[in-house]
């Protein structure tokens, strides 16, 4: 486990954390009064695998498409001003 001085992870904090997440490889930030250790973390994504690529079902749309063509989004949208 790689140790550092907090000091030295404020001047290069995201380089480190960027690091971390690469190696996967923890690090140790030391101060006088104790220390804290620095570890990436599995999201539920990453844990997941890669994700899923949209379905390319023709038959996605139950019903008519027509009707989508025709429909009053009036009600709904309401757009910022």
């Amino acid at each position: 486990m790689k140790k550092i001085t907090a000091t030295k992870l404020r001047a290069e904090l995201y380089r480190v954390l960027d690091e971390v997440l690469a190696t996967g490889e923890s690090v140790e930030v030391v101060r006088e009064s104790g220390s804290v250790i620095l570890k990436p973390a599995v999201s539920e994504k990453r844990a997941r695998g890669r994700r899923r690529k949209p379905s390319s079902n023709p038959n996605l749309v139950v019903g008519d498409p027509d009707d989508l063509v025709h429909f009053d989004w009036s009600s709904y949208w309401k757009p910022r001003l």
